[in-house]
C-alpha cells in the first residue's frame, strides 16, 4: 500500500510539477518574448533615429548641391560668353594682322617707289638745271658773238 500511496503522492507531486514546468516555461518564454520585443523596439527606435539623421543629411547635401549648381551655372555661362568673344576677337585680330602686314608691305613698296621716284626727280632736276645752265651759257656766248658781229668796234 505504501507503494500505492507513494505512487499517489508522487502522482500529485508529479502532476504539480507537470503543471509548474509548463507555467515556468510559458513564463520564461513570455519574459524572453518581452525582452525580444523590448530590444526590437530599441533597435527600431535607433534605426528610425538613424533614418531621420540620414534624411536630414540627404536634404542638407541636396541643398548644398543645389547651391553649387546655382553658383557654377552663371560662371559657366559668363566664361562661355567670354571664351566665345575671345575666339571672335582672335579671328578678327588674325584677319587684321594679315591685313596690316599686307598693307605694311604695300606701304613699304609704295614708300620705296616714292623714294625711287624722288631720287629720279632729283637727278632729272639736277640734269635740267645743268642743261638750262649750259643752254644759258651757249645762248650768252652766241649773243656775244652776234653782238661782236653787229658792233665790230668792240
Amino acid at each position: 500500500m505504501k507503494s500505492s500511496s507513494n505512487n499517489g503522492e508522487s502522482g500529485r507531486l508529479s502532476s504539480e510539477n507537470d503543471e509548474e514546468l509548463p507555467k515556468m516555461a510559458i513564463s520564461s518564454f513570455q519574459t524572453r518574448e518581452e525582452e525580444i520585443e523590448r530590444k526590437k523596439m530599441e533597435v527600431r527606435e535607433k534605426v528610425e533615429i538613424q533614418l531621420g539623421r540620414a534624411e536630414e543629411e540627404t536634404r542638407h547635401l541636396a541643398q548644398i548641391l543645389e547651391e553649387l549648381e546655382v553658383l557654377s551655372d552663371p560662371m559657366r555661362k559668363e566664361v562661355g560668353i567670354v571664351r566665345k568673344r575671345i575666339d571672335i576677337v582672335n579671328r578678327e585680330l588674325k584677319s587684321l594682322g594679315q591685313s596690316s602686314q599686307k598693307k605694311e608691305k604695300e606701304y613699304k613698296e609704295a614708300l620705296d617707289a616714292f623714294n625711287e621716284k624722288s631720287r629720279e626727280k632729283d637727278q632729272l632736276t639736277t640734269t635740267l638745271a645743268m642743261l638750262v645752265n649750259e643752254s644759258e651759257k651757249l645762248r650768252m656766248k652766241k649773243l656775244e658773238e652776234l653782238s661782236k658781229i653787229m658792233d665790230p668796234t668792240d
